[in-house]
């Protein structure tokens, strides 16, 4: 089972998801972007938040319309998004994509990459229209080449980021150590369909890229 969760973020930097539904995808819905699922035509198994950013009537016609509405008060301890990830996280082994996490308010987008290191060790993909964000310890991880991303950056979210190395990639590294500020693996790219990036200590955070020409 796979849990695909939509926040309330500017709908222009959304994918188009009815793109990534199937028969074995459950919708979740946070705050505003409970209307954006319904909006698609899904209907969310479940849809968590405080629904401050939508007007009261609209919160009671979600409420007829969604018994699986859960609403919280405006003042707790976490965000929406965490909400909803601690509740998918407790539902499946299997992969959690967040959508509508990114742009509008900066502070959104840092906290729902914190949740993404708050849960480093299971597969979660934050998207949208531009990139698909996703972090990683140590190991060896295979990248597939997908031309909607062509860009592939590393950036080191722990102190360092000992022995890093990239094979099949324009720019190939072996046993590398990069420290957190640097810069040095921002706009990579794979010349082969698939590659591979290890490393032996530390917290990597991959961004898979494509320029972009929308606007709002």
């Amino acid at each position: 089972m796979l849990i695909h969760i939509v926040g309330g973020g500017p709908r222009y930097l959304l994918p188009d998801l009815r793109s990534y539904d199937g028969n074995d995808v459950q919708w979740v819905g946070v705050d505003r972007g409970t209307k954006t699922l319904l909006d698609f035509g899904f209907h969310p198994v479940r849809a968590f938040g405080d629904f401050d950013s939508l007007p009261s009537e609209e919160v009671a016609r979600l409420q007829k319309m969604l018994p699986e509405l859960d609403i919280w008060p405006s003042e707790k301890d976490k965000t929406d998004m965490e909400i909803a990830l601690d509740w998918a996280v407790e539902q499946t082994d299997g992969a959690i994509r967040l959508f509508g996490a990114t742009g509008g308010r900066l502070d959104h987008l840092f906290g729902n990459v914190e949740l993404l290191l708050k849960y480093a060790e299971r597969p979660i993909e934050l998207i949208d229209r531009q990139n698909v964000l996703t972090v990683h310890l140590p190991g060896v991880h295979t990248v597939v080449r997908d031309e909607r991303y062509r860009y592939v950056s590393y950036i080191p979210i722990s102190e360092t980021v000992t022995e890093l190395t990239l094979i099949g990639f324009k720019y190939p590294l072996t046993n590398c150590h990069i420290s957190r500020g640097s810069t040095l693996c921002i706009s990579n790219e794979l010349i082969q369909s698939s590659g591979t990036f290890s490393f032996s200590e530390g917290i990597l955070m991959m961004i898979r890229s494509s320029d972009f020409a929308g606007c709002p």
